[in-house]
């Protein structure tokens, strides 16, 4: 298995324990990378002070054009600390799907999903895992990032929070 994600911060078993039993996974080959998911600054702090011989690959986070609570603290934080943040449910449900990103799609011959990706994966640290469960889902998400956002298609889609 590529990556092994703690997911969410549970309070019932101390997540030092678990981040040692992670580092012993790898160590034994059976994991390459040990990744959290909805874990706040403080809760990836507490993660990451309990690994002695490995770095938290990731956090695996909700992140859509409606829900970018993450921009404030968590993804600076991961930036510092060289963590990719993994956004899922990218593209939430479709229902920004009009106004500005529609406007935006259309001036770039693109549809609104490639929009919304192409934004959520803006910089270096942010991926996304958006479903697709129809193979032209799968082609529409894989050409999200062959075009760029002007400068003003970024101000216009931040102004959308």
């Amino acid at each position: 298995m590529d990556l092994y994600l703690l997911h969410w911060w549970s309070g019932q078993y101390p997540v030092a324990e678990t981040m040692r039993a992670m580092e012993e996974l790898v160590r034994r080959g059976l994991t390459r990378f040990i990744g959290v998911s909805n874990f706040d600054v403080g809760q990836m702090k507490t993660a990451r002070a309990a690994l002695r011989r490995e770095r938290l690959a990731c956090n695996q986070v909700l992140y859509h054009l409606r829900d970018r609570e993450i921009e404030g603290a968590l993804l600076p934080h991961c930036e510092a600390e060289g963590i990719a943040v993994v956004g899922y449910t990218p593209l939430a449900r479709g229902g920004f799907m009009r106004g500005v990103v529609a406007e935006i799609a259309k001036k770039h011959s693109r549809t609104p999903r490639q929009v919304a990706l192409n934004f959520l994966t803006r910089r270096p640290s942010l991926f996304t895992i958006p479903k697709a469960s129809q193979l032209r889902h799968v082609r529409e998400n894989a050409a999200a990032l062959d075009f760029t956002l002007t400068p003003e298609d970024l101000a216009a889609l931040d102004a959308t929070r």
